[in-house]
């Protein structure tokens, strides 16, 4: 079967090799804003589901795994930062405190849903000070993700613990992943 990742994450696709080594990157051109917020877990759900459908209906001769991933503190998601104001705004909000990651899962076959779910994950940060968060953002890591930090990068340093998966908090819960795929005796 023809596997493809309807992701553009860079993070994503190294994480996704380890499940399928041979996959095709194919973007969704979706409008995310179409979907309203709601639960978080649900939100998440429903947007790799977005990502996941819309490639799948030109691509039903493959399985079409769409997955996305979102922060979480106070009932509020943080996206990908706008700019350097945005990303220092985030990191103030996260310092000290337990925020959670959650990324949706969807599964396409013969452009049809099968299997669709998500994981969570909880994440402590330390306090941070102004020059950690000036430091940080200076390293460019923040502008390409959501949270506005990379757990696999310069932000492991902040890192108190992580209850969960690990892999979830880099953008796919692998084992989560494989186990879907295993049950619809996709792999």
């Amino acid at each position: 079967m023809r596997f493809i990742l309807a992701s553009g994450s860079p993070r994503r696709r190294e994480l996704f090799r380890i499940i399928c080594p041979d996959f095709e990157v194919i973007t969704s051109d979706a409008d995310e804003s179409s979907i309203p917020f709601s639960v978080p877990s649900e939100y998440c759900e429903r947007l790799a589901e977005l990502k996941c459908v819309s490639v799948a209906g030109s691509n039903t001769d493959a399985c079409v795994i769409g997955a996305d991933t979102i922060v979480c503190v106070d009932g509020k998601i943080l996206g990908k930062p706008a700019d350097r104001e945005d990303a220092a705004r985030m990191l103030r909000l996260l310092s000290g405190r337990s925020h959670h990651v959650l990324t949706g899962l969807c599964i396409c076959v013969e452009g049809h849903v099968i299997r669709r779910s998500f994981c969570d994950t909880e994440v402590t940060f330390k306090d941070l000070s102004d020059r950690e968060i000036d430091e940080y953002i200076g390293s460019g890591d923040p502008f390409d993700k959501a949270g506005a930090y990379g757990i696999q990068n310069g932000a492991a340093r902040f890192c108190r613990s992580i209850k969960g998966d690990f892999f979830n908090v880099v953008g796919l819960p692998v084992n989560m992943l494989y186990e879907m795929l295993l049950d619809a005796s996709l792999l």
